[in-house]
């Protein structure tokens, strides 16, 4: 049984495990999916960056032409689940090709946003730090 093969179904065991395996876990996942099917070669930083916005792009469509789009998760949920996916396993393969630890990432992210966005100036509005 393939390490990619192995990690799916340790994952599928229990829900508990699936909270547990942690995004380190997730990025090995990747990683071995992506090894076994020898595609390093084609994971450089920007065709990761391109796959990612590539994705991103594929959800924001599902949204196209609705005013009310809170439906849209509803009616098409397995579509919006696919996407997210997708998304995600290019965050995931370009943080594990590049070495970076999204957990330490985003929360040194949110310190620097708490600076910029302080809960006195930015509470209830979506103005940009700089209109504040």
């Amino acid at each position: 049984m393939s390490t990619f093969a192995e990690g799916v179904e340790i994952m599928s065991e229990s829900s508990n495990v699936k909270k547990e395996i942690g995004l380190r876990g997730l990025q090995k996942l990747v990683q071995s999916f992506c090894e076994e099917r020898d595609w390093d070669q084609f994971h450089s930083a920007k065709n990761l960056a391109i796959g990612l916005v590539t994705e991103a792009s594929e959800l924001l469509e599902l949204f196209r032409f609705h005013e009310n789009c809170d439906h849209v998760v509803k009616e098409k949920r397995e579509e919006v689940s696919d996407e997210l996916a997708d998304v995600f396993f290019f965050l995931l393969r370009f943080a594990q090709r590049n070495d970076i630890d999204l957990a330490e990432a985003l929360t040194y992210k949110l310190k620097k946003n708490a600076e910029k966005y302080p809960i006195y100036k930015s509470k209830g509005t979506n103005k940009k730090y700089t209109e504040l």
